[in-house]
């Protein structure tokens, strides 16, 4: 019996559109009816995802960050953070400067970038939220701590090259993941989806083989290979279909809600 479910946003509970259909809406609420938890694991940050939860009617922890942050939907109340010490963040600044890729930096509820570009207005219309132009240098002088994430945003014929570079130098010092092929994302080594997962289902007694999680990209590998049962969409990355459990429609297809009741509401796909 499923008794805790954990859908990605972008790619997967959203359309293309960025919005949730009435589908997936109805089926999630059903889902909560039943008394099945349901909570929201992205990449995004929170401010970014509270949205979704509010129109879904979800106050449970919020899985942002790829699980760099854990917070409570409405009070914003913050159960979990790990970011990226600040010394890192200022040293990966001065590389990605120096080789001209577009960055961004995000504390808490907060998207800072050096100068805008294309790149920003569309994370910004992606996300419905501000980012902000600023001197990263002097903002990470003032943050004791560090940054929840550092995305990196560039063509993805150009990201391999890139992506390799870095991971030789901070391999070990990183995680790196991606939830969109323009997009790679570096994080505390101890953050992914699938670590946080884990510690909500252990926070509300939940065994793993009690959770269904749903993701179309690589940064939803973890959370898949945790969940007893793990749905990928039909759009998924070639790498996450090969590790799930069950492949559903896609993301313009409704592909949440068919998972959710096929394993979850007791009936069959129609």
């Amino acid at each position: 019996m499923i008794r805790l479910v954990a859908s990605d946003l972008d790619g997967t509970l959203l359309n293309n559109e960025w919005q949730i259909s009435p589908q997936n809406s109805a089926a999630i609420r059903q889902t909560v009816a039943k008394g099945v938890k349901v909570t929201l694991a992205t990449g995004r940050m929170a401010a970014s995802t509270r949205k979704y939860a509010e129109q879904l009617g979800l106050d449970v922890p919020l899985i942002t960050y790829h699980g760099a942050l854990v917070e409570q939907a409405l009070s914003g109340e913050v159960l979990y953070r790990k970011v990226v010490p600040v010394e890192l963040a200022a040293e990966l600044l001065e590389i990605l400067v120096k080789k001209g890729v577009h960055t961004q930096f995000f504390i808490k509820d907060r998207v800072f970038v050096r100068k805008h570009n294309a790149y920003s207005e569309y994370y910004s219309r992606m996300s419905g939220l501000q980012v902000e132009e600023t001197d990263i240098y002097k903002l990470l002088q003032k943050e004791p701590e560090g940054c929840e994430k550092i995305l990196c945003i560039a063509e993805e014929e150009d990201l391999p090259k890139i992506v390799a570079e870095l991971k030789e130098i901070y391999g070990d010092r990183l995680h790196f993941t991606s939830s969109s092929p323009n997009f790679f994302d570096m994080l505390n080594p101890e953050v992914n989806k699938g670590a946080a997962l884990k510690a909500l289902a252990e926070r509300w007694e939940i065994k793993a083989s009690e959770v269904l999680a749903c993701g179309d990209s690589q940064n939803d590998i973890e959370m898949l290979s945790y969940a007893g049962i793990g749905v990928a969409m039909e759009n998924a990355h070639p790498e996450l279909k090969k590790i799930a459990d069950y492949i559903t429609a896609s993301n313009e297809q409704d592909g949440v809600a068919k998972a959710l009741v096929k394993f979850v509401l007791g009936q069959e796909e129609r």
